[in-house]
């Protein structure tokens, strides 16, 4: 399924939730199917800086699909970065470079965070991305 695709389920899925708490719980959800991270990607160095907790987020590349391991010690952190997962892991590197992430503004969640975990957002997006690009 291609990015646009993805994007386009992700934003539906989420439109059926009439208010913020319902949505929340949907991506606290999201979180919480998380597979565990493996160890080998829990270290300083795949740790998010400017993040209000903690995130890790570490890639591999298999059959020339990026696969994004990720966690965090905050429910809803988790479930945001759980977010990008679903919407990136096993694409190409090039497709997640060239992905238009702004999409995600289309539900409105930024309007909905505190400021440090819409700046935090920003910076899992920028993360990925830049993990991408190295590849």
């Amino acid at each position: 399924m291609s990015y646009d695709d993805r994007i386009e389920e992700l934003l539906e899925d989420m439109s059926i939730f009439e208010d913020w708490t319902e949505k929340y719980e949907f991506i606290i959800s999201l979180g919480r199917k998380l597979p565990p991270m493996p160890d080998c990607y829990r270290k300083p160095g795949n740790l998010i800086k400017g993040c209000q907790s903690r995130v890790w987020v570490g890639t591999e590349l298999a059959d020339g699909k990026m696969i994004i391991h990720a966690d965090s010690d905050s429910l809803i952190t988790k479930g945001l970065i759980a977010l990008f997962i679903r919407l990136l892991s096993g694409l190409s590197p090039a497709e997640i470079m060239k992905a238009n992430l702004l999409r995600l503004d289309e539900c409105g969640l930024k309007e909905h965070l505190a400021s440090t975990r819409a700046n935090a957002l920003s910076t899992m997006a920028a993360t990925i991305q830049k993990a991408a690009a190295a590849l």
